[in-house]
């Protein structure tokens, strides 16, 4: 999870673009070379200006406590991890641990110990449901879910008092009515970015909201009756003057900041959202809620990191396993997630960071998270149609239609 582009600070690319730390190899042997049992590499990404100083605590701190076993770091850019994993596998020196959004396809290229053979079980278990389900394939976990993003409503407190609305809305009918409260006091009710920034994240929370989906693993379902419901409902706000000018063309990122100057009276966004009104607009008042949906039961759209074990001829399973189950460790964990800012994906780290009002909202939301279907080999297709096509439903686009040329291009069928 790329700190500066899936996040708030997807936003704001300030803490990813000043740090590009170049590869030095690893000091230790890795993958198939040389390489003791209890002579471990991890690669990760960075996702801040401490990422590394943190990593390197933690290692120190491992190391103090187990005697023998020896952690070489590396730490990567997001620019350019991607590139330095495929080639190391290619070369036959991938890491024994890797920080990295997706792992899938080390999966299905049989690179991976399985989850259960790398964590214990109590570790396995005090991972939250859905992020366990979002890190498996056909029953098998593979990936160690890292750290999470999750999304919810911003409202405006003073453009509510303003309308006289009382509470934020739980349904589409609610969303409606306040809708035209606020535009009825003079207020822009919503921001709706459905640019190219990331339109499919705006469109999920109407899909979703719907009771529909991307799909899964094996099937997309873009064209779906649910998701036709929610693009028909995300048309009829637009329709309405609910929204920002042209929709189609706005992004995430700028929109946002027209909430926090106070310029709207509702917008989905996230955690680290509350960080940048802490230092853009401290003065906004506003309150956080569950993102509205056709009938009311909650939802969030979750995007989760992972860490993962590459297979090796020498064994370091049992060196694998006492330093993940270290860094699990409540303390450690909740430490580490804190100061780089996400949310844990741990049921004892939500109950840790429980207390910090600022994520709460977010952490209550995580049980109920939603996720992309990143295991589908479709899907990165199917993202860029959607953040190409969906802003024509502002544009008058039959919902019903545009949804199957989307699943068409996603498809090629």
């Amino acid at each position: 999870m790329k700190k500066s582009v899936r996040w708030g600070a997807t936003v704001a690319t300030a803490a990813v673009a000043t740090l590009t730390l170049a590869s030095c190899g690893f000091s230790g042997g890795s993958g198939n070379s040389a390489g003791g049992a209890n002579d471990l590499n991890l690669m990760v990404a960075s996702y801040s200006d401490n990422t590394k100083a943190e990593w390197q605590q933690i290692i120190k701190d491992f190391e103090a406590k187990n005697n023998g076993i020896t952690v070489n770091l590396d730490v990567e850019s997001w620019t350019d991890i991607n590139n330095v994993i495929k080639t190391r596998i290619q070369a036959g020196k991938q890491p024994d641990i890797l920080n990295i959004d997706a792992f899938a396809g080390f999966a299905a290229d049989d690179l991976l110990y399985p989850a259960k053979d790398i964590v214990s079980s109590q570790t396995l278990n005090d991972f939250q449901t859905a992020f366990k389900d979002n890190a498996s394939i056909d029953g098998t976990q593979w990936g160690l879910p890292f750290i999470a993003s999750a999304r919810a409503l911003f409202y405006n407190k003073d453009d509510f008092a303003k309308a006289g609305i009382a509470e934020p809305p739980k349904t589409w009918a609610d969303f409606e009515a306040d809708a035209a409260k606020l535009k009825a006091a003079g207020v822009t009710p919503y921001g709706m970015p459905l640019g190219s920034e990331e339109a499919q994240a705006e469109t999920a929370v109407w899909f979703y909201g719907a009771g529909g989906g991307y799909g899964d693993a094996k099937t997309l379902t873009i064209d779906s009756a649910e998701n036709t419901t929610g693009a028909t409902e995300m048309q009829k706000i637009i329709n309405q003057g609910f929204t920002e000018a042209n929709p189609g063309s706005t992004n995430r990122t700028p929109l946002m900041n027209v909430f926090i100057q106070g310029q709207l009276g509702m917008q989905v966004g996230l955690p680290p959202t509350v960080g940048q009104i802490k230092d853009k607009n401290p003065s906004l008042k506003y309150g956080i809620a569950p993102i509205p949906t056709k009938d009311g039961s909650a939802f969030t759209l979750g995007v989760a990191d992972h860490l993962m074990a590459f297979k090796s001829k020498t064994d370091r399973k049992p060196a694998i396993k006492k330093f993940l189950d270290y860094f699990y460790s409540p303390a450690v964990y909740t430490k580490w997630v804190g100061e780089e800012g996400f949310l844990p994906t741990t049921k004892t780290g939500a109950d840790t960071m429980g207390s910090n009002a600022d994520i709460k909202p977010f952490l209550d939301l995580l049980p109920n998270a939603k996720f992309y279907p990143s295991t589908n080999k479709d899907w990165s297709a199917a993202q860029g149609a959607i953040q190409s096509q969906i802003g024509q439903l502002g544009q008058g686009a039959d919902p019903a239609t545009l949804l199957k040329s989307i699943q068409s291009k996603a498809t090629g069928q």
